[in-house]
Formats: C-alpha cells, structure tokens, sequence
C-alpha cells in the first residue's frame, strides 16, 4: 500500500498533539455560547468566577492578568511589565521553549544568560545555586523556568528551582511558564514563591486557542511599578483601572464560557485525580515505547526518569529513520495526529501527547496506529509495545 495515497476520513481523528489539544464536547457547546456585552452584570459574574477558579488552579491568592492572545502573549506580558531595557535574565535550559522566551527578551534588549543543560537529561541544580551566588551584585533580575518543556518531554521542578534560589539567598523573580503543564501537572504557586506564572488556554484547560494568563505576586507587583520597557495593551497598570483588571479592549466572552466549563470538569473529577490521569497515561505510553526499543527501535527522549513529563512524551527515533515519515503515515493512513520535532530536534523525533480531555482508549488507540505506522514506514522496533501499555494499564485498574 502507498503511504502516500490519500483517503476520506472517517470517524473521529485521533489528535495526540502536546497542544492544542482535545476539546471536550460541553466546552465547545460552552464556548458557543450567544455574544453579550461583557460589562453586562450577567457577564461579569462569569468572569469573577473564572478569575477565582483560575486562581485555585494556580493555587494562588494573588493577581492574574488575562489577554486576548496565545501562551506567547502572556510571556511578552511578563517581560514587559517587569523589566527595563539592560535588565539581565537568566534563563534555565530545557528546550525548545525556553529557547524562545530567552530570544524574546533579547528582542526587548534584556541581556540573557543561560544555565546550560543537556536536552536529554536536564538542568544542574547545584550549577544554578552557584550561578546565583556567584552574582554578588544581585545583576539577574529574573530566573526564568518553562516547568514542562513540550519540545523534549522534560519536567523541570519548580520546588527545586526556588529552593536553589533559596540556597544561594539571591533575590530574583522566579517566572515560570505553565503553558503545559497547569491543568496537567501540579503546579503551586504561592507556595513555591513563584512571581509571575505564564499560562494559556490550549493544552490541560482543554480549551481553543486564544486566551491567556499571569498570575503576579505582590513583589513581582512592586517590581513593575519600577519597570521601563515600553507597554500599552499589555500594561498590567494599563489594566488595573478596568472593571476587568484585564483586557484593554473588548473582552472574548466566549471563552469565559468555555473556561468556566473546564474550570468545572477539572474540579468535578478533582485536581489530585487528574494528576493521576496524566501520571498513569503518561507510564503507559512510556512502557510502549521502552518496549518499542527493542530491536534497535524508537525510544524515549528523555533519559532522566524523575523528570519524565506527565503530559508528553517525546519519542527519539533510531538513526538513519524520518519521524516526519512516521507522522505523514499516521495522518494520512490512519487518521491519527502526532506532534512533529521542533527546533533541532525536527526529524529526529514525534511526540505523543497525553494531557487534557483523554483516556486509557484513546491512548491505546493512539499507541496501536502509531505501531502500525512504524511498521508501514520500515522503522525497526520491537513489536508488541501496546501489549505493555495494556498490562500497566490493567493492573493500574484492578480495585486495591
């Protein structure tokens, strides 16, 4: 059979890209939702009891700042309100992803150093506290953390991060980016003193593209009252004096009505539960692909177990095979959408994602096409890696 040979879908697609993701069916009837004026008082109590949901999300008590835009939007959002040009950074190595946030604050004329880390095993913790002391001056503003780098299927420990800060008693702002991780994976920002936290609709919120989020605490607040880089429709002050506190300009109501209903469906299930969720899917796409590697097949990007994210796997394919092979098959043979390799790691791997609205059906679904696919596209592996997905799955399911 051509892999390349086109075909009418049918049934559902089976979407396993890290973002965005699956959209549950009451969301989108949600989000559907007829247009209103959004100081209209009917209106405005969605919007207080999304902020206030938000916030037990983040679990915080502190501001959040909402904007029309993408995770992007909330990131350019931080920098600017915080900083002035000259500023200094650092950045903490993950991926992708922190790459990008350190060129956007170059793009601002903030000055950027990076704790170097390999993409497969993570950043030093010890090398962060010695880069903090070092820096008697107190120069880096900021450290900035992306908690779950969706490039390379890496978790980073914000608990770790603030206690390294902590250790070397330097007085940065820790910002951190949720964007795939809040909704996923446990994230604490009051308790683990993080300052500003960047966050977006698309990924564990299950919603459209469109929306996104910083909570800021009080120091991060007094910080930006001092900030000089230039600011308009992103100017947290800017925003203060809106009903809102947010959005300059008008407010995309129909989000709102989406996330008050994923705000709803992730309490309803429970935070601890759904962290569970992710915690077993993500072990038993791993498993799949441990066993996968046999035969000189596809294995797992990241070779750190304790850091293995939770809502993506990144899936390292042997060399000499094209993982944009592998994902053309799926895609078009079967119907099934995987997440491409990004940056310097376009070819070499896909990406499984396993967060948002999912389950063990979906995931086995996912897994079996994908096998078939390597199968389709001549990669070497070693058969039967859904048959371990199952067993984990199974055993995880039997009544204690």
């Amino acid at each position: 059979m051509s892999t390349t040979t086109a075909r009418i879908p049918r049934g559902r697609q089976f979407f396993a890209n890290p973002g965005p993701t699956n959209i549950p069916d009451s969301i989108l009837k949600a989000v559907s939702a007829v247009s209103i004026d959004f100081n209209d008082p009917a209106f405005l109590t969605v919007y207080d009891d999304v902020v206030a949901g938000l916030k037990r999300i983040l679990k915080t008590q502190q501001d959040v700042f909402l904007y029309t835009g993408s995770g992007h939007a909330a990131w350019e959002a931080a920098l600017v309100n915080l900083f002035s040009p000259g500023d200094t950074l650092l950045i903490i190595e993950t991926g992708h992803f922190s790459e990008s946030w350190g060129k956007m604050a170059k793009d601002f004329g903030l000055e950027v150093r990076t704790l170097s880390a390999d993409w497969r095993r993570g950043a030093d913790f010890a090398a962060l506290r010695a880069m903090l002391a070092e820096d008697k001056t107190h120069t880096i503003k900021a450290v900035c953390a992306v908690q779950n780098e969706t490039a390379t299927g890496m978790e980073l420990s914000i608990a770790e991060t603030r206690a390294a800060m902590d250790a070397a008693a330097h007085p940065a702002l820790l910002l951190v980016d949720t964007i795939s991780s809040l909704g996923s994976l446990d994230f604490r920002m009051d308790e683990w003193g993080v300052d500003a936290a960047v966050g977006g609709s698309q990924k564990g919120l299950m919603l459209p593209t469109g929306m996104s989020f910083t909570g800021v605490s009080a120091k991060a607040m007094a910080t930006h009252k001092l900030s000089k880089l230039p600011k308009s429709y992103l100017n947290w002050t800017n925003m203060l004096t809106r009903r809102h506190k947010s959005f300059i300009g008008t407010v995309p109501t129909s989000l709102f009505y989406g996330m008050r209903e994923s705000i709803r469906l992730l309490e309803e299930e429970g935070l601890d539960a759904v962290f569970a969720r992710h915690a077993r899917l993500a072990e038993a796409v791993r498993r799949c692909v441990r066993h996968w590697s046999g035969n000189n097949g596809p294995s797992l990007f990241c070779e750190s177990p304790d850091r293995f994210s939770n809502s993506v796997t990144a899936v390292l394919m042997p060399e000499g095979h094209d993982a944009e092979a592998v994902r053309r098959v799926a895609l078009q043979a079967f119907n099934v959408s995987l997440g491409g390799g990004l940056n310097r790691l376009g070819g070499q791997v896909f990406r499984i994602g396993h967060l948002g609205d999912l389950n063990e059906p979906m995931i086995l679904g996912t897994l079996a096409t994908v096998e078939a696919s390597l199968r389709v596209a001549g990669v070497p592996h070693a058969p039967g890696g859904v048959q371990a997905a199952i067993e984990y799955l199974a055993e995880a399911a039997r009544p204690a």
